[in-house]
């Protein structure tokens, strides 16, 4: 999506969600300041990611959330047409 991401992921135990979901920020950050912004020097003090997340658990429905996910571009693109019935 243009403005946001959606993931689907596996955090062992031993990982915190906060700790898994800044490592994953700060390292994109990173690349796509160098590789896409080419971006020189420091990237201290700059922002790139807004600074929340939304996170929740999958259990039985992880199939629904995969699919939702792959799904998301032509879900959005029909809901703003009107198309998308939201029951």
């Amino acid at each position: 999506m243009p403005d946001h991401v959606h993931m689907l992921l596996s955090v062992p135990p031993k990982y915190s969600v906060a700790m898994t979901i800044g490592f994953l920020k700060g390292k994109s950050a990173v690349r796509i300041h160098r590789e896409l912004l080419r971006t020189k020097g420091t990237l201290f003090g700059r922002a790139f990611w807004s600074r929340g997340y939304c996170v929740s658990t999958v259990g039985l429905e992880e199939t629904m959330i995969r699919r939702y996910i792959q799904d998301q571009e032509k879900n959005e693109r029909d809901q703003e047409r009107g198309l998308f019935d939201e029951t």
